[in-house]
């Protein structure tokens, strides 16, 4: 391989490149470097090699196209260190604020699930400890 191909490209744009001229080749595309009938068996008429040849020959008809970011005019204003501070309390009071209303959200739902037992009645009221004698005595007697 060229060197100042390699200097040139990225290694991943050589794979693309020549993967791209391999498969027009596999699909009967028309090779671009003259090869002598030695070098064809030498290769054996592979298309990833032909390319290879191609390519370091540099007759590919294949662009690469690099984007490139946008140049920014807008200036990027340095934060002092009471400003961070104040930036940091803020989010702070926001994170306190949010955690308030997850408690109460706690709260409701506790209260409401309260008053769902208290209308239905709970369960253990309605238990006492005499019941579970006799069901543990039906149950040995079972056995």
């Amino acid at each position: 391989m060229n060197p100042e191909l390699e200097k040139k490209f990225t290694r991943y744009e050589i794979a693309r490149i020549l993967g791209a001229r391999s498969l027009q080749l596999a699909m009967d595309a028309p090779i671009l470097v003259k090869l002598s009938k030695e070098e064809e068996d030498k290769i054996n008429y592979d298309t990833l090699r032909i390319a290879e040849k191609e390519f370091d020959a540099e007759v590919l008809p294949i662009t690469v196209l690099r984007p490139i970011p946008k140049k920014s005019e807008k200036q990027i204003k340095k934060l002092s260190n009471e400003e961070i501070k104040e930036k940091i309390e803020e989010e702070e009071e926001k994170e306190k604020k949010e955690i308030k209303k997850l408690e109460d959200k706690i709260e409701e739902f506790e209260e409401k699930e309260e008053k769902l037992i208290e209308e239905e009645g709970e369960i253990m009221e309605n238990a006492s400890p005499e019941d579970e004698e006799l069901v543990e005595e039906k149950d040995v007697d079972e056995i």
